[in-house]
């Protein structure tokens, strides 16, 4: 059995169709329960936030698996299942390991180095751990995936990445329109790279901010902490006057993480004065076109990124993936190394059947040996057997922990003939010290 990782996010599917997949934190408990009621799945944790649904699941195999998952994912959405499909991705085993800590540490998030998805991840894993469809696989993973999160951040700064993004923007931004103070601002979207870009542009002291986002929650909540902090503010539902609202902007903010461009040439073509586009979206915001007008400059976050590469953000950003790297290589290693502790006991286990075996036949040979010499010699046999067995049953653990580790354990299957799946044999596994 393997794990599993079925997903859709802000990368992949556009607002309205993640709306309908996610999952509302009442109904997790029930679609947890239909995972586990699937022929191929035998346990799961579902991550259900604005920007992602992921469902995490140990399947028996892989096709059956994932049509199972998609299935009840489909089920609840209300959709059919190939309407799914071109819009999730899937990963597999290793690939779903490395998934998972990546996620954790932040790494695939709109705003790099965000620390709320770990504290998501935590919850999905109570939220399953209560429900009674976590088993030992994905507790220790799971488990694994939250600690590489805390680590990370930790020992790097990427909780400042989003952050930097947004200042070196917004510093594009005041070189092109000399200075901010005083300007109109319109931030496209309200999550969190949208509170990131409210802050700086509050801080760089612009005249008035106005949010536009689909839904009036989020929008409106951004407009009352700026009024708050005294900078004139409001909140407009909907993306449908975008042209009116970019004509009364000096620079625009747009971080939706839409699927599909949001602003597209014809919302900023009337434009007579200038105006700075800080595209943030992931994927794009701002249709190809936008940066060729005249008087619009478009600052967008590939070339953020490329320029922020060498300083101390970027920099942090690549040392957080060489530790979720790192972490990953040490788990999938650890994970190949136990997997030939039944075959190690299997193989001990033969070997004392054999010991003993022998000895008794030495009882039936010898029966009027003393007591201290047939001891002695019992003890003799058994420290032979475990000399000879003790260089390859550890060098067989230290080789299975390698990309190949499996073929060495089913070498040993095969040359003693051993059955590491019988009950006697896995109940004891915690027996062996080698």
């Amino acid at each position: 059995m393997s794990v599993l990782a079925v997903g859709m996010s802000h990368r992949s599917a556009d607002v309205r169709l993640l709306e309908r997949v996610t999952v509302a934190a009442a109904d997790v408990p029930k679609v947890l329960h239909d995972l586990l009621a699937c022929p191929n799945v035998t346990e799961a944790v579902l991550v259900s936030t604005c920007n992602r649904v992921e469902v995490y699941a140990v399947v028996e195999a892989f096709h059956a698996g994932l049509s199972d998952v998609v299935g009840v994912l489909a089920r609840h959405a209300g959709a059919d299942p190939t309407a799914l499909h071109d819009h999730l991705y899937v990963h597999y085993a290793a690939s779903a390991v490395q998934h998972l800590f990546t996620v954790a540490a932040g790494l695939d998030s709109m705003v790099v180095g965000e620390s709320q998805i770990l504290g998501q991840v935590r919850i999905a894993y109570g939220t399953a751990t209560e429900c009674g469809t976590v088993g030992r696989s994905l507790h220790e993973l799971v488990q694994q995936a939250l600690r590489i999160g805390k680590r990370v951040h930790t020992d790097t700064g990427l909780d400042q990445v989003g952050g930097s993004v947004v200042s070196e923007a917004l510093a594009d931004a005041d070189r092109s329109l000399g200075g901010l103070a005083g300007r109109s601002a319109l931030i496209v979207g309200a999550g969190s790279m949208g509170g990131l870009a409210a802050a700086a542009l509050r801080r760089a002291g612009v005249g008035e901010v106005v949010i536009a986002n689909r839904s009036a929650a989020n929008g409106e909540r951004l407009a009352a902490a700026l009024l708050e902090q005294g900078v004139p503010a409001r909140a407009v539902v909907g993306l449908h006057d975008l042209t009116a609202l970019i004509a009364a902007a000096d620079v625009v903010v747009s971080c939706t993480g839409a699927v599909g461009a949001v602003i597209p040439v014809e919302a900023v073509a009337a434009r007579t004065t200038p105006l700075v586009v800080c595209d943030l979206g992931l994927p794009r915001d701002v249709e190809d076109g936008v940066g060729e007008l005249p008087g619009v400059h478009v600052v967008d976050l590939v070339s953020l990124q490329r320029r922020l590469a060498e300083t101390p953000s970027g920099l942090d950003t690549r040392r957080a993936a060489e530790i979720v790297a790192e972490e990953v290589r040490g788990y999938l290693a650890a994970q190949r190394s136990a997997e030939v502790t039944p075959t190690v006991t299997a193989l001990r286990r033969r070997a004392a059947e054999v010991v003993d075996a022998e000895l008794l036949r030495l009882d039936s040979r010898l029966p009027d040996l003393d007591d201290p010499v047939r001891d002695e010699l019992a003890r003799t046999v058994r420290r032979v057997v475990d000399k000879l067995l003790h260089t390859p049953t550890v060098r067989v653990k230290e080789l299975a922990s390698g990309p190949a580790g499996t073929g060495y354990a089913e070498a040993l299957r095969e040359l003693f003939q051993l059955d590491p799946q019988k009950p006697a044999a896995v109940a004891v596994a915690s027996e062996d010290k080698t």
